[in-house]
């Protein structure tokens, strides 16, 4: 979450004081909400139309503004914590996806132009994603891997990360300065699966509900650690480079039926983070029931989630293929409202971004 009456109001830096909050990721969805709210952006979009900027650079401006003033926020934290926390998440544009090159461009430019150490750029887990990885990275790029779902595209990012780390090694730079972390996916494989659940109807498909998410992101872990114990990390790790940590996303829970801290109190394990929307951060602070590390031992058991789904008739890869393809399409939808807010407002530049939002 991030908006600019956060950053200019203080909201996030008393969160960092008061709540542990030690980094923020922001993409499209964020975005959009926020220029759409109140007007504390009007100022700077009268003044961008004042100058005739086109579309796309206002968009620019005004979305790596709001992350280079956070990743000030959490400069103390970022040396705190030797670079590891405070860390700072933009998306490239999502209608890129698909395109290698293109997002190699993007990551390029928005590296750039925030211009801050803390910086994590949002590179989607797509199969075009994923060359665009290992560059991003080989160039001293810290990436924020987005949208992963299965496990055999998790350890396809794991690898293009191991891939740019030996490139950016070969050309000199420091490994120790690359940061990454892979964003897998939890709620949604839930809200996938558990509909398909209820059509079959059945007592054994009922007590599958609420425990695909889960599973998942524990056997990701269990990769994580097979990929990040081998000798071939080994040897980068001796050069100064870092794991690249899994991040848990989606970890807002969609079913009023579940716990609404389940998605944080399951996986609790070490080496990993985990984003939450401010309400489930909030009830994770107030009621979470943290009983130390929950991943490990708990492989065969998630094996035999997947298993058991698998036998019920719903198809792992037909769902995980299913939820990315979602995901860019949201995204991309995120952007089209992003832009069409934002071409409003340079439209006319006395007015408010509210009322232009409610004139469409």
């Amino acid at each position: 979450d991030l908006s600019r009456g956060r950053l200019s109001g203080g909201g996030l830096k008393e969160m960092i004081d008061t709540q542990h909050l030690v980094g923020v990721t922001t993409n499209p969805t964020i975005f959009a909400g926020a220029l759409s709210s109140g007007s504390d952006y009007d100022k700077q979009m009268a003044s961008l139309a004042e100058a005739g900027v086109d579309l796309d650079e206002a968009v620019m401006t005004v979305t790596t503004d709001d992350v280079r003033t956070a990743c000030d926020a959490f400069a103390d934290v970022h040396r705190a914590t030797g670079g590891q926390d405070g860390r700072v998440s933009i998306e490239v544009d999502p209608r890129l996806a698909h395109s290698t090159e293109k997002t190699i461009e993007a990551a390029r430019l928005l590296w750039s132009t925030v211009d801050r150490p803390n910086l994590m750029v949002k590179i989607p887990a797509t199969m075009e994603g994923l060359p665009a990885i290992s560059q991003a990275i080989s160039e001293g790029i810290s990436v924020n891997v987005t949208l992963i779902f299965s496990l055999d595209r998790y350890r396809a990012v794991a690898n293009a990360y191991l891939d740019g780390l030996e490139r950016a090694q070969e050309a000199g730079v420091d490994l120790s300065s690359i940061r990454s972390v892979a964003s897998f996916f939890v709620s949604r494989m839930d809200g996938e699966v558990d509909s398909r659940l209820d059509e079959l109807g059945t007592d054994e498909a009922a007590a599958l509900k609420g425990k695909a998410g889960i599973a998942n992101a524990r056997l990701a872990y269990q990769a994580f650690e097979e990929v990040f114990s081998s000798p071939r990390f080994a040897a980068l790790a001796d050069a100064g480079a870092h794991r690249q940590r899994p991040l848990w996303a989606s970890t807002g829970v969609k079913d009023p039926e579940y716990r609404d801290t389940m998605y944080v109190e399951e996986l609790v394990v070490a080496d990993v983070v985990n984003t939450m929307p401010e309400k489930t951060m909030l009830a994770v602070a107030d009621h979470a029931e943290v009983r130390g590390d929950t991943v490990h031992g708990t492989y065969d058991d998630a094996r035999q989630v997947l298993d058991d789904l698998e036998r019920l008739g719903i198809d792992y890869l037909e769902v995980t293929e299913l939820l990315e393809r979602e995901g860019v399409e949201k995204f991309e939808k995120s952007w089209e409202e992003l832009l069409g807010t934002v071409r409003e407002a340079l439209g006319s530049p006395g007015g408010s971004l509210t009322d232009t939002e409610e004139n469409t």
